[in-house]
């Protein structure tokens, strides 16, 4: 069965740069920075994209596009079948992953919906805090958001690559970028935005030494970018032959970068300007903002520019997740396109069902109160959503992405490597530093950061 390509190399970088960007960027990025320190987390988080996780993206996208097959059929295509485990390892992280994913992208379009209404115009911190919290508990409402989230992207899905993502990735992208410089400019003019901004951009030093900081923003840059979970082999498993990888890499990462630095741009300034708290976690998105936009003249209008902003990055990336597991099925099982996004799309619906209702219902029901033990341990004692989201991101992606990196740097380093260079016909300037990348230090630093972050050491 002949596969799908991307119709061009800026349909690719698209696509896969609204993979990247998300709400992880968007939504996630600006309030862990606000927990970390600011500036220091910026550059800790900068360190990492463009030494570590940019060998493990280029790696991804090699093997993708070197087997030109869905996430579990490449590394057996490439090797053996034991190495399927990575792949099947990609398609667990992504369900738990957009699972929660489109909760939250379903909270996007309520807001989306409420600023439009004006019923969030005039409220202050404390009754935005009270609404956001009755509605994330209701058991219907949240579920409702997330059912036509999910609609979407199912839709777009079954079109395929050509007529579904590349063709919305290629129009929201750019639309994306011209609303958050839009708000940027306009929380530039506020009073006091230089302190947000010199929060933001200026690192303390010490807070360089916090371990905790460092599995934070690798975790996050995992998360970001879309690695460890196959949605990258997938993306790259349909480009052509032709295209230069370090190159597009390279801007695939550049611009999911550009898209987080910028949130900080937009939400820095405008919270110091108003004297909010920067470390309000993640409700910075849905509480701090909207009391931001009701004090700023035209304030509703920038608040239905911003969740439609969040919205369109949420639809580009969960498009590339559900792709992983579509393309897993129709490929190994020879189940239709169709069938495939529709049947994983729903079994992700009811999880995501789950993940809502352990926001309220449900907020009891841990790991350890399901095997009726009392385990000391933080994973065991979290709700549906935050378990979800505690392995995906501190266990699975960064494991995910070390598999991938022995993969490409010792097990199949000559196959990888012609791949990357086209068979000798791309001047890959950086090879030597890509093999010690790849063999040594990018391993042992995830390694060390993946211990660290589930306790071990």
């Amino acid at each position: 069965m002949s596969r799908e390509l991307w119709s061009s190399r800026t349909g690719f970088i698209l696509a896969a740069a609204g993979s990247a960007v998300g709400l992880g960027n968007i939504w996630k990025f600006p309030y862990l920075a606000g927990k970390f320190g600011g500036g220091a987390f910026l550059l800790a988080y900068l360190i990492l994209v463009f030494t570590i996780v940019k060998v493990v993206m280029l790696s991804e996208i090699a093997i993708g596009r070197a087997a030109n097959k869905n996430a579990v059929g490449a590394f057996a295509s490439l090797h053996n079948r034991r190495w399927k485990i990575v792949g099947y390892m990609g398609v667990v992280a992504c369900f738990m992953v957009l699972s929660f994913y489109s909760v939250v992208a379903g909270w996007t379009i309520y807001y989306t919906v409420e600023m439009v209404s004006g019923s969030l115009s005039g409220l202050q911190p404390d009754a935005l805090t009270g609404k956001f919290e009755e509605f994330i508990a209701d058991p219907s409402l949240p579920v409702i958001y997330h059912g036509i989230f999910m609609l979407m992207v199912i839709a777009i899905v079954i079109r395929g690559i050509k007529g579904g993502i590349e063709k919305v990735s290629t129009l929201l992208m750019p639309a994306l970028f011209i609303i958050i410089i839009a708000l940027i400019l306009r929380g530039f003019m506020l009073d006091g935005a230089m302190k947000g901004l010199e929060f933001y951009l200026v690192p303390d030093w010490s807070q360089l030494g916090d371990f905790d900081l460092w599995s934070a923003a690798l975790g996050q840059a995992f998360f970001s970018l879309s690695l460890g979970m196959g949605t990258m082999l997938t993306y790259g498993s349909y480009l052509d032959k032709k295209e230069n990888l370090p190159n597009t890499s390279f801007q695939v990462a550049f611009i999911d970068t550009a898209v987080a630095f910028l949130a900080g741009l937009l939400v820095f300034p405008a919270v110091f300007s108003f004297g909010f708290d920067n470390t309000a976690g993640p409700g910075l998105t849905f509480i701090i903002l909207p009391a931001v936009f009701n004090q700023m003249f035209g304030g509703q209008l920038f608040g239905i520019l911003f969740f439609i902003l969040l919205f369109f990055a949420a639809l580009t990336s969960a498009i590339s997740i559900l792709e992983v597991m579509t393309s897993y099925w129709s490929e190994e099982k020879g189940v239709c396109r169709k069938k495939s996004a529709v049947i994983f799309g729903l079994l992700t619906f009811f999880m995501g069902v789950a993940c809502s209702y352990s926001l309220g219902i449900w907020a009891d029901v841990t790991l350890s109160s399901i095997l009726g033990i009392n385990i000391d341990l933080e994973v065991f004692n979290l709700g549906v959503f935050d378990f979800l989201d505690y392995v995906s991101s501190n266990i699975l992606l960064p494991l995910g992405g070390l598999l991938i990196l022995i993969f490409a740097g010792w097990i199949k380093p000559k196959r990888i490597m012609d791949e990357i260079t086209n068979n000798g016909k791309v001047d890959f300037y950086w090879k030597n530093a890509f093999i010690i990348m790849t063999k040594y230090i990018s391993p042992i630093a995830i390694g060390y950061l993946l211990l660290n972050s589930i306790g071990i050491i």
